[in-house]
This record gives structure tokens, sequence and C-alpha cells, in this order.
């Protein structure tokens, strides 16, 4: 079963509420009737259907001793400026357990979600759990920081000032950006930032790119190209140019927003990607492997 809290222990490794809410929010916009049919029948029945109001449920918990384990599971640490993501060197937990990170937690929930069987009461996974951990854990691939520098701990480490307030590299791209466009660009109205996303994808500034972002032959190797998208462009765009203690302010701000709302878009356009294959027709081209290393009820 299922338990939701309102509130829980703050964390530092994810996209605010605000950009969980929106990635899940465009992929449910773009899911297949098969594909909506199915997310509808396995959230619990007051959040109304709506995904995005539980997509956030991974971080509330993960300070649960229950689930505690999911904690290596919202980000990858890279070898020190590699600048690149290795899938048998980074994706292991801190004991070495391996698969245990955020592109080998996408690759096992996807092969839990792949047993769904509408009206099925023999189960063998909690898929409740397994689809709110896929779409939570799509955004946090895409979230540059996620795949971040060992030493700092993706930029956590890393302490400077955003503006007039502390924070940290990390959080400023979790938060910080999000939260100062939402308050100069959109009057804190998240709906509205999120429309002006998904004008972007149908006849705006990624139109002609967005056709492109859903390409993967194999669902369950697709989460280290987009784990390698991300460490390239945390070199490029999070720690290029930084340094402990500065104050990062109007010129990061606006050349990063572009690369945060494109990571936000991109992460719903390839959550509704992943849905629609699991849960559609397109399912029977896509193998159910057993997935030993991890599961939702440990």
């Amino acid at each position: 079963m299922l338990v939701v809290l309102a509130s829980a222990a703050p964390v530092a490794r994810s996209w605010s509420k605000e950009g969980h809410m929106m990635t899940c929010q465009i992929a449910q916009d773009l899911l297949e009737p098969d594909a909506a049919h199915a997310v509808r029948s396995l959230l619990p029945d007051d959040v109304g259907g709506d995904l995005s109001a539980l997509c956030v449920w991974p971080d509330q918990v993960r300070h649960w001793y229950k689930y505690s384990w999911t904690g290596p599971l919202h980000f990858i640490d890279t070898p020190d400026k590699a600048c690149s993501f290795d899938y048998s060197r980074d994706c292991h937990g801190p004991d070495g357990a391996k698969d245990m990170c955020v592109a080998g937690a996408i690759a096992n929930f996807t092969s839990q979600l792949l047993h769904y069987k509408h009206g099925s009461a023999d189960r063998k996974y909690n898929l409740t759990e397994a689809l709110l951990f896929l779409s939570h854990f799509m955004g946090d691939v895409h979230q540059p920081m996620h795949v971040g520098f060992t030493s700092d701990q993706g930029g956590n480490s890393i302490d400077l000032r955003w503006f007039r307030h502390k924070s940290n590299l990390h959080h400023v791209w979790d938060r910080e950006i999000i939260q100062t466009a939402l308050a100069e660009f959109y009057d804190k109205d998240m709906d509205t930032f999120r429309k002006q996303l998904e004008h972007n994808l149908t006849k705006g500034t990624w139109s002609d790119d967005m056709s492109s972002w859903g390409d993967c032959e194999d669902l369950l190797s697709c989460p280290t190209k987009y784990a390698k998208e991300s460490i390239s462009l945390a070199c490029k765009w999070a720690y290029n140019g930084v340094h402990e203690g500065e104050t990062l302010s109007e010129d990061y701000f606006d050349s990063r927003l572009p690369i945060v709302s494109r990571r936000i878009a991109q992460g719903g356009v390839r959550l509704a990607m992943f849905l629609n294959r699991i849960f559609g027709h397109h399912n029977r081209d896509v193998a159910a492997p057993s997935w030993p290393h991890l599961q939702s009820d440990y």
C-alpha cells in the first residue's frame, strides 16, 4: 500500500517540487489512451488521476527507514573533471552494489512496469511505487547536477551566493533557477511556466527537435544516454567558470535558464515515451527482464 505524507524531511538532491511536477504534467499531457488509462488505474484514488501530485513522493520517503535504500538512486557520482559517464564504472552504491544509481533505477522500474496487466491481482511488484519512482527519476536524470563530480557531491559542497542569499551550486540547479524564473517571468504561477514549455515543444523553440528526443530503441539502455547528456551539460554550463564563495546572479541565470527549461521539457517528453511504450501496444517489442539488484519492496 502506498502511504503519502504532505510533508517530509528536506532534501538537497532533486529538481524543485515545481520542476518535478512540470516534468510529470508535460508527460501526462502526451500520453496515448492506453497509457493514460494505465497511469490513472495505478494512482491512488485521492489524487484524481494526476500523476504530478505524487512526482515528489520519492524525495519525501527517501529518509524513511523502509526506503533508505533508495537514496543513491537519485543521482550519479562521476570521476572529477572526467565529464563522462560510464555505467559499469559509475553506477553503483556507496557499498559497491551494482545498478544503484539513477540510470539503473530507471531501467529497474521500467522492467517492473513491463509486467503490468490491467486488472491483474497477481503482481510481483508494487507497480504504483514503480510508476512514481520511474516518473521521479526521469526528472532527476535530466537535472545536469544529478550527474556530477564525486568530490563535491554534484555541487552540493560548492558553497556560493545566489543573488543575495547563501546557496550551493547543486541547489542553484535544483531550485534557485526555477524559483527565480517563476518570480521574474511567471508571477509565481507554475502552470504558466509549464504552458510556456509546452508551447516551445509544439510551436516554439524546440518544435523542430522534439521528435528526436524520444528516439530510443532500447528502453533499458536509454537512461545511460540521458546521464551522458547531463554530465556533459554539467561540465559546460554548471561547473564552468564557477568558484567557491562567489556570487551568481543575472548573467548566470540568463544563460542557464534555457538549459534548465529544456531539460525539464525533455524529461517530460521522454517519460511520456517510456509510459506509452510500457503500457501501449509498443510493449510487445520490449523485453521484461529480471532486475535482481533493486526491488521497490525491500
